[in-house]
């Protein structure tokens, strides 16, 4: 079963992967692009093992490793903002997206500790 959280962070996967290709493609830009396609599909699927987590402890953790990555992964798409690889109406078309995900996941987070 599919929770809201899971479905969100694999579409926003498919984003982060599409704007990677537009950034190695029309941009030449392959070092901050890998590292922002490496955490941002991370989130989900880090997800998608928490699905199949054999515990709490495990399923808490694999949350918690989308939590990180999904930090890292705002920290590469403001670099690549600061840097005028994203414009602004690029950056703020995904950004928030990650912060909805960062909250669901802290609760997640929150709600399934020790």
């Amino acid at each position: 079963m599919k929770s809201i959280v899971t479905e969100k962070s694999y579409y926003f996967a498919v984003r982060i992967v599409k704007l990677c290709k537009y950034l190695r493609n029309e941009k030449k830009e392959y070092q901050m692009s890998g590292q922002l396609q490496r955490c941002g599909t991370s989130i989900g699927a880090n997800l998608a093992e928490a699905q199949q987590a054999q515990s709490r402890a495990d399923f808490h953790s694999k949350c918690c490793i989308s939590l990180k990555e999904t930090s890292e992964t705002k920290y590469w798409l403001s670099l690549l903002r600061d840097t005028e690889y994203l414009s602004k109406v690029e950056f703020d078309s995904i950004f928030p997206e990650c912060c909805e995900l960062e909250k669901m996941l802290v609760s997640i987070v929150r709600a399934t500790k020790k």
